[in-house]
């Protein structure tokens, strides 16, 4: 897997990256990467593939009807291994293995998609009007996605971890949804995260760190 830099989603990024609402702030990236095995990509690859074959045989034992049988296409299994790996390239240092990161994956739609975020980018696309006019932000992020993965040739996959083990959540995390679009002619990802954070609960935060820093310091000077 490579990272891909592409012009448009930059722009997105810039303007996602810097909205502040008060209490509460609204944050969204776009990342875009080549399926090119890398590095370790092969290794991993191999890994991912048996403990998926051995999550299937485990399903297949205690339920005939497993909602894991879209995972018996071995082209669904390198599906997944794509995107998990994508993870990995997004958290070197988080080990996703442990957390089984294929089960939290579902196929969606463009028009879930949508649906999902009119409702929770409403803030984000009214500011994205005022501030660059025009299409709004819904369209121009259509015609990115478009430019880099065709839309109409992609997989629309959501991840979505237990809360205690997702890398993607931040302090003071309101709500946030985690999308991938995957072309499978061009071998390329897109994944599209976006959150709404509590500047409240982010603020106590700092302040306890600056109160524990002030802590250390008093206790460096004092002789004990």
């Amino acid at each position: 897997m490579k990272f891909l830099e592409y012009t448009p989603l930059d722009r997105l990024n810039d303007f996602l990256s810097h909205m502040n609402f008060g209490e509460r702030a609204i944050k969204g990236c776009l990342e875009a990467y080549s399926c090119k095995h890398t590095g370790t990509d092969k290794k991993l690859s191999l890994s991912l593939e048996h403990e998926i074959l051995d999550y299937l045989g485990k399903s297949s034992d205690t339920d005939s009807s497993s909602p894991a049988d879209y995972l018996l296409s071995r082209s669904s299994r390198k599906t997944l291994i794509y995107l998990v790996l994508t993870l990995y390239h997004m958290y070197p240092d988080y080990d996703f293995s442990l957390m089984r990161a294929h089960q939290f994956f579902t196929e969606e739609s463009w028009d879930s998609f949508k649906q999902i975020f009119d409702t929770y980018m409403f803030e984000a696309s009214k500011e994205w009007v005022e501030t660059n006019g025009g299409n709004s932000l819904l369209e121009v992020l259509y015609k990115a996605l478009d430019e880099v993965v065709r839309l109409s040739e992609c997989e629309i996959y959501s991840y979505n971890p237990d809360c205690h083990v997702d890398p993607f959540l931040e302090k003071g995390s309101i709500w946030s949804f985690n999308f991938f679009f995957y072309n499978r002619k061009l071998k390329c990802v897109v994944s599209f995260r976006f959150c709404c954070v509590s500047n409240l609960v982010a603020d106590a935060f700092l302040v306890d760190d600056v109160s524990y820093n002030d802590d250390g310091e008093i206790f460096d000077d004092m002789d004990m």
